[in-house]
């Protein structure tokens, strides 16, 4: 085995991340994943219900989104995601009916708060100067601390749109980690805004081709293949212990650790990481017809119901509930009934009959991302000097998303060839 083989224990997106970097700059290294699959949290699969490919859950990825458009460069699919031009971000209220669209201008000048038609219904120009309190976080600050006060825009947008990002209420969700993705977003304008879509699910844009990419140069991706334990020898791992071998490191081997914080812990000794989660739970709904959105859009935020987003791919109308712990613990029957209330009222559709429907949940979606846990996310950089972090729940500066998934991956990669060359 070369002395400097690289391996990276999980195959979420932040481990295909550091995989597909590290093929990239041609360096030998093995992927290790416990499951059957690639992709964790990000991925697809066929449902028979639903007679076609499906999402295990509903994703935004924006076009302030670096790390993931420089990853579909690298594995040769720039085309995977599809922009929705202009930014258009319709909503509706499910108790009043009343509708309105959240439509960002292009340039870095906000001009389009000036605009009743652009806005929030009810929501004047100066309500959308409070975002920029989030640049005076504290490590111990709010999201609702810094800009909750106003309920209309409370309700039908900073809590939404908290909710979506940091999949934790905004009377929890931590004011640091929710301003860089406003910096990014609303501060880029309306290109920064504009949302991307999988037309054919996030499986097949994200994962399948970085699992070719990293299988066409060099690299291995071994399924089924736990890690039960890391081999330590001073200040760095020796070896890894799997379910059917051992594998003795002899060189400058390096380990990228990418899996749930909670394995992490378990496999890495005194390694604090945030360990209170938080629940999404996604519905797939399987209509007659095309699904149709006001301006053309893809996504529909819902105010005033359970599900906060509702996303349409030709005749498929999903539905997420973030920071979504109790709904999770009812059944599936139960979640059906209560968000299909919200879907079809939503559509304007009838509540009978009911289409086929999926549920998906994710417990353990993410960390909770409340103040108190972000100060627990480790950086990538261990004691051990040949041992790497990644994971959206590391200290990425941004919150777990896809775009933070990969931006530690590519993060702990550079730290592995460095210790590795």
């Amino acid at each position: 085995m070369s002395p400097s083989h690289i391996h990276v224990i999980g195959a979420g997106m932040a481990g295909l991340a550091a995989g597909v970097a590290l093929c990239a700059a041609g360096r030998k290294v093995t992927l290790h994943e416990t499951a059957p699959k690639a992709g964790g949290r990000c991925r697809s699969f066929h449902d028979d219900a639903m007679g076609r490919l499906i999402d295990n859950g509903n994703h935004l990825i924006l076009g302030a989104n670096p790390s993931v458009f420089a990853y579909l460069r690298v594995i040769g699919n720039s085309n995977g995601l599809q922009a929705e031009a202009p930014a258009s971000f319709p909503f509706t209220d499910l108790r009043t009916g009343e509708k309105w669209s959240v439509k960002p201008s292009a340039g870095r000048l906000p001009w389009w708060i000036f605009r009743p038609s652009r806005r929030v219904a009810g929501s004047h120009w100066y309500n959308y100067l409070a975002p920029l309190r989030l640049a005076l976080f504290s490590a111990n600050a709010t999201v609702a601390d810094r800009i909750g006060q106003n309920s209309l825009m409370r309700e039908r947008l900073w809590e939404p749109l908290t909710v979506a990002v940091l999949n934790t209420s905004i009377d929890e969700g931590s004011a640091r980690l929710m301003w860089p993705v406003i910096k990014l977003a609303l501060g880029s304008g309306e290109a920064g805004s504009r949302p991307y879509f999988a037309n054919d699910g996030l499986g097949p844009a994200l994962v399948d081709p970085a699992v070719e990419f990293i299988e066409e140069n060099g690299g291995e991706i071994r399924f089924n293949d736990r890690l039960r334990a890391l081999k330590f020898t001073n200040d760095q791992v020796s070896g890894l212990e799997f379910t059917d071998r051992s594998i003795e490191f002899h060189g400058r081997e390096a380990v990228v650790l990418a899996v749930p914080p909670s394995g992490a812990s378990q496999l890495v000794p005194d390694l604090e990481v945030p360990t209170e989660t938080r629940a999404i739970v996604n519905a797939h709904f399987r209509l007659d017809r095309r699904v149709t959105l006001p301006d053309g859009a893809n996504i529909l935020g819902l105010v005033g119901g359970t599900a906060q987003w509702l996303f349409a791919r030709d005749n498929i109308a999903s539905v997420t509930v973030s920071a979504a712990d109790a709904l999770a613990e009812r059944s599936a029957d139960e979640i059906t009934e209560i968000l299909w209330r919200d879907v079809a009222t939503a559509l304007n559709l009838p509540l009978a009959p009911r289409p086929p429907c999926r549920v998906v949940k994710e417990k353990r979606a993410t960390f909770a991302q409340t103040p108190d846990a972000t100060k627990k996310r480790p950086r990538s950089k261990t004691k051990w000097k040949n041992l790497f972090l990644a994971g959206d729940w590391t200290a990425t500066g941004l919150p777990a998303t896809i775009e933070g998934a990969v931006r530690s991956g590519l993060n702990a990669s550079i730290r592995a060839r460095r210790y590795s060359r």
